[in-house]
């Protein structure tokens, strides 16, 4: 199989920290970004979605979602477990996943892609027609982020982890998130929130956060 990864981006750098954790390895292929390398021919061939991660099996199935990629590999090696242990911990997980994704990540892609020049007409990722850029949805996504992080601080202050006193996949999605937020240039929000600059210090000082 091989991955087809992305120096940069947060949903191939979701992956590579799942891997690092359960000390997987697999064949990868980097394309660039930046030289716009998912939408030339010999990409879209490949992922039709123009998106990274992308995991082509053996088989020819492509797995072209992070999460997907990670259950899949969750699925072939359980232990350590990444998505929760027992029914209350994987509802958990996956509670948290979803608010992760539509409440923080989205927050940051829209803030980014309707304010950024090179996204110009791909306001969304993937295949679409000529999506244009809305700038009110940057503030839109900026308020999406300050509330957010609020809640996130919250929650922080009951327990170490974000489902519990266990390391899951929720971190690493949250991890990803913020640091998404922050190299884009929403507030950093470990200057005001001591539980979530407690908690993102501990899971960025994982070996598996420099994957």
């Amino acid at each position: 199989m091989k991955l087809y990864d992305g120096a940069w981006a947060p949903s191939p750098r979701r992956v590579r920290i799942y891997l690092a954790e359960k000390r997987i390895d697999v064949e990868r292929v980097v394309i660039d970004l930046k030289q716009g390398q998912h939408l030339t021919p010999a990409f879209v061939g490949i992922n039709p979605q123009r998106q990274l991660p992308a995991l082509l099996l053996d088989d020819g199935t492509l797995l072209d979602d992070s999460l997907a990629i990670c259950r899949y590999f969750e699925a072939l090696q359980p232990d350590p477990p990444l998505f929760g242990t027992d029914p209350r911990e994987i509802g958990l997980v996956e509670a948290w996943l979803r608010r992760i994704e539509h409440d923080c990540f989205q927050a940051v892609a829209l803030a980014f892609r309707n304010r950024v020049p090179a996204f110009a007409g791909r306001a969304l990722s993937g295949q679409w027609p000529r999506i244009e850029q809305i700038p009110d949805l940057v503030e839109r996504g900026r308020s999406m982020w300050g509330a957010f992080v609020e809640l996130f601080d919250a929650h922080l202050t009951r327990q170490s982890y974000v489902a519990g006193e266990a390391f899951t996949m929720a971190d690493i999605a949250a991890l990803v998130a913020i640091d998404f937020g922050i190299d884009t240039r929403l507030p950093d929000p470990r200057e005001r929130h001591a539980a979530l600059a407690r908690w993102h210090a501990a899971v960025s000082s994982r070996p598996s956060a420099a994957a």
